[in-house]
């Protein structure tokens, strides 16, 4: 075998490493999945073998799940349902031969353990695991639009009880160690690198080789469908789920459905359940867009696709981050926990130390929760000073500009920072909206001017967006992507233009939720409807969470740059009302569209003035309707975007929207949406939206060309890259 590895020891005990050659981490690739029935075999007949210790050979992790790619790929190649289901069952059927084979089995699990890679762990009969707070166990696979389907719906809801494994598998919920002990699907937590000895004393100590659910005596724990107390998870978690989803997701349905009918059922017939319910939830537009996206092109991404080719590797030692506000504060603290020394520079010394003390904070968060020991935490601080002193610049790879959105002093730290800057050094801006082409022109050195765009929270955000201006090289490309992917954020790249990608079509939804504030819909409706599409949140308290006030500086500032070509957006003058003559900034000082002096949080009753409620109905029809809206107003901007050229990557187009502002994840980003719905019916969509509601919707020429001719984004991009 190519995967794993078996050694049978003195006492019969046969340890199987699991290793995949060739990769860093295992996964679940096609190939392992074949030779997982060739080992329980051998298991099964040889009669040397007494038992079995399942173990990884890998430092990295003990399995990181299944290859999606491949699995995917594999279970819809034959094309027809049977097929899909045969090939699905593969991994199921495995899996219970393995512990039903007669003898005792245990995982030794000494390191990460996720979604097929615990569904792994859940067959064998007992569970040890290394005592690590970098170990993560749990069943992930809702946040790419599956459920788990290698029996961990069956498993973990016998091992746990409904409701514990409902909320665990549609949060996607990763535990450490001592919790999953705790919570009742590990057994045992040992010493990392006692794994092994202890899961063979367990077999050598007469471990038991059949699972508690193939016992005669077995209940379900906290009771099933038909018991009192456990028909309550299915009749709060029904209502919950619908809270939780807005039915976007067809996965977190078909999950209830799976455990459900299985837990009534023996375990044979409920694996078979869960199989029909994977495959059918695979086949779904929405998983298989989130799989492409948040899975395979996010890889891509994170592994540096879009890198210039023939640019040698860069690994920055030492950053400089200008402006220790909350946003340099963040990405000192990313530095710190990625080896990168740091300066943290701002005007005064007292706000330069308010920057590091954010660090300490996020710092002593990892310390409390066991994730860096008290000697790892003094390095990490200690690798950021905090100054206002320019000089201290000297022999950084890289400065990220961090201070306010103002041309000027934009300038004047640049002009400061980049006098200290020895050749080759890259100058970043993490400007949300300003154009780099712009900005460089205070530069001297232009080529290695750049915009390194982080979002808010940096320590939680995992985008990261390169804008090139129009004399950027490709040495300051490709150093600033390998500086994103030191400090494991993913990064896209775009080319300049006021907004750049993510902030530009961000801007249209809040934007959009303004315009239905003034056409006189009510405010609660507005983020109803908003949240109900799977953004986040709605467009009113979106704009509260990124401050009423920064929405004037910007729009200000749009004008000064434009001037006459300056159009102010619908609903424009309420929230300048808010913000000059009534003080209401948003979040930042409990006072925007919401009042924040009470929890939870409540509509200002003063807004039904500045825009009178006209439109208070909230038929099922007008919400689709509504939500449409919202979605199609953000995916015309992302076709603009890339008609301008500004973007040209679909993988990038798709990641970017949501990891940056959370375009609903259920559509596989903005891109996929518009595939998925037909370009030609989406430009008709579009067309009648901007009849009723302005030209804002008018799809540009691009899509209708693209309609005209059948192509799709992704068909061009693949066909491009072939060539």
């Amino acid at each position: 075998m190519e995967n794993f590895k078996i050694d049978v020891d003195a006492d019969g005990i046969a340890l199987i490493t699991f290793d995949v050659p060739g990769r860093s981490m295992n996964t679940l690739t096609s190939g392992v999945m074949k030779e997982i029935p060739e080992w329980v075999e051998r298991v099964k007949t040889d009669d040397a073998i007494k038992g079995a210790v399942l173990t990884s050979g890998k430092s990295s992790g003990f399995c990181a799940g299944a290859d999606l790619g491949d699995m995917a790929g594999g279970m819809l190649a034959g094309g027809s349902l049977q097929d899909a289901y045969d090939a699905g069952w593969k991994l199921n059927g495995a899996l219970r031969a393995l512990e039903t084979c007669g003898k005792p089995v245990a995982a030794a699990i000494n390191g990460l353990a996720l979604g097929g890679g615990l569904e792994l762990t859940l067959a064998c009969h007992y569970r040890v695991v290394g005592d690590s707070p970098k170990i993560q166990l749990g069943l992930p696979e809702i946040k790419v639009g599956l459920f788990p389907g290698g029996g961990g719906t069956q498993r973990l809801t016998r091992l746990i009880g409904v409701q514990a494994a409902m909320m665990a598998m549609t949060e996607g919920k990763s535990f450490r160690p001592n919790d999953a002990r705790g919570a009742g699907f590990v057994n045992e937590v040992v010493p990392v690198g006692t794994e092994v000895e202890a899961a063979k004393a367990w077999i050598k100590g007469g471990g038991k080789a059949v699972q508690p659910w193939d016992d005669k005596s077995f209940k379900l724990p906290g009771g099933g469908p038909y018991h009192p107390a456990g028909i309550q998870n299915f009749l709060v978690g029904n209502a919950m789920l619908r809270k939780q989803t807005y039915g976007n997701y067809p996965a977190a349905m078909n999950l209830m459905k799976a455990v459900y009918e299985g837990v009534q059922l023996p375990m044979d017939a409920a694996l078979r359940v869960e199989t029909r319910y994977f495959i059918k939830t695979l086949m779904t537009p929405q998983a298989q867009g989130m799989i492409r996206s948040l899975f395979l092109s996010k890889q891509e991404l994170d592994k540096g696709a879009v890198r210039p080719a023939g640019v040698p590797k860069s690994d920055p030692k030492k950053v400089t981050v200008l402006g220790a506000g909350m946003m340099g504060a963040g990405i000192a603290y990313v530095n710190a926990l990625a080896g990168i020394e740091t300066i943290l520079i701002d005007r005064d010394q007292e706000s330069a130390d308010k920057g590091k003390a954010h660090v300490e904070e996020l710092l002593k968060k990892r310390l409390s929760r066991g994730q860096i020991d008290q000697a790892k935490f003094d390095a990490l601080l200690g690798s950021v000073t905090a100054t206002t002193e320019y000089d201290h610049i000297k022999g950084s790879d890289l400065v990220i500009e961090a201070v306010f959105e103002n041309r000027e002093i934009k300038a004047d730290v640049t002009k400061r920072a980049e006098a200290q800057l020895a050749p080759g050094a890259i100058f970043g801006s993490n400007t949300s909206t300003l154009p780099i082409t712009g900005l460089a022109e205070a530069s001297v050195r232009p080529e290695d001017f750049i915009g390194i765009h982080f979002f808010s929270p940096v320590d939680k955000m995992m985008l990261v967006e390169i804008i090139l201006g129009e004399k950027t090289g490709e040495a300051a490309i490709a150093k600033s992507l390998d500086y994103v992917m030191k400090i494991k954020k993913t990064p896209i790249v775009v080319q300049d233009g006021r907004g750049f990608y993510t902030s530009r079509c961000f801007g249209t939804y809040v934007a959009e939720g303004l315009a239905m504030l003034e056409e006189g819909y009510a405010p609660a409706l507005i983020d109803n409807v908003g949240r109900a599409t799977g953004m986040p949140r709605g467009p009113l308290e979106m704009h509260d969470d990124v401050a009423l006030d920064l929405s004037v500086k910007i729009a200000k500032q749009t004008k000064e740059d434009l001037g006459d070509a300056y159009v102010p957006l619908p609903g424009w003058k309420i929230v300048q009302t808010m913000v000059e003559d009534l003080g209401r900034y948003g979040r930042k000082n409990g006072k925007g569209f919401y009042d924040y002096d009470q929890k939870p949080k409540v509509l200002w009753s003063g807004l039904s003035d500045l825009a009178p409620v006209r439109i208070n109905d909230s038929t099922p029809e007008m919400v689709e309707d509504q939500k449409r809206r919202l979605l199609f107003r953000q995916a015309v901007e992302v076709a603009r975007c890339w008609e301008e050229g500004v973007i040209d990557d679909p993988r990038e187009a798709d990641v970017g929207a949501i990891l940056a502002w959370g375009f609903a994840p259920w559509t596989g980003g903005p891109v996929t949406y518009i595939e998925q719905y037909g370009l030609k019916a989406f430009v008709e969509q579009a067309d009648a939206y901007a009849a009723k509601y302005g030209e804002r919707f008018t799809p540009p020429q691009l899509l209708r060309d693209m309609a005209a001719r059948g192509e799709t984004f992704y068909g061009q991009f693949a066909a491009k890259q072939a060539a």
